[in-house]
């Protein structure tokens, strides 16, 4: 079967980049969740909870502006549906978000937490101070990584490389990139050899270049 490339202009490659770092920083999603016969129970214990827990996370000297939380929520709870459901009870509960930089305190944190009455931990995130300067480094990467790629197609076609003509960012977040993530080169790797607690930022670009003779 013939093929040939329609509207052929110059040459376009895909580089990929990533930088990692050690984790500056970690966010914790607690929530008191509790259930009682009455809403006056319910909103208490969980009251309590919350004051034991606002307590537990000032000894860690956690200052008040690094914690989000929402209001007491309280909810009818019931089991099965329709005509047959049987009431449990009142739920009542509170999500917070703790953020701390001392990384190596967050075992000992979550433990006092949960003692203090925050009986699930919904989530915990680490990250960086500054991402966005780890993705602008990325980018550089992706870049470089795509030059590399192209001068070996050129050399190898015989031709020279030309001027980029075309810049086109890639969802770092896409299914597309993440199908490309380690075969861009230039100091990427995949996800299966990262270091245990390291956070990384991806980064993808498309470039044209045009070619000469």
């Amino acid at each position: 079967m013939n093929q040939s490339i329609r509207d052929p202009w110059g040459l376009s490659v895909f580089g990929a980049g990533s930088v990692r770092a050690e984790p500056q920083l970690v966010r914790v999603k607690l929530a008191v969740d509790v259930q009682e016969p009455s809403p006056d129970e319910a909103f208490h214990k969980a009251g309590t909870a919350v004051s034991r827990l606002r307590e537990t996370v000032r000894r860690h000297g956690i200052p008040d502006a690094s914690v989000s939380g929402s209001r007491l929520k309280l909810n009818s709870e019931y089991d099965g549906y329709g005509t047959g459901r049987k009431f449990l009870g009142y739920r009542c509960q509170a999500s917070y978000i703790i953020e701390i930089e001392a990384v190596d305190d967050l075992q000992q944190l979550i433990v006092d937490a949960v003692d203090a009455g925050a009986n699930r931990v919904d989530e915990v995130t680490f990250d960086v101070l500054d991402k966005p300067a780890m993705r602008d480094e990325a980018r550089r990467r992706a870049v470089a990584a795509a030059r590399r790629k192209a001068t070996v197609y050129a050399e190898a076609a015989g031709v020279s490389l030309g001027a980029v003509l075309h810049v086109q960012d890639v969802d770092a977040e896409s299914w597309e990139f993440r199908g490309h993530r380690g075969h861009g080169g230039g100091g990427g790797s995949s996800e299966g050899d990262l270091a245990p607690g390291m956070v990384e930022v991806h980064a993808g670009v498309l470039l044209g270049f045009a070619l000469g003779g």
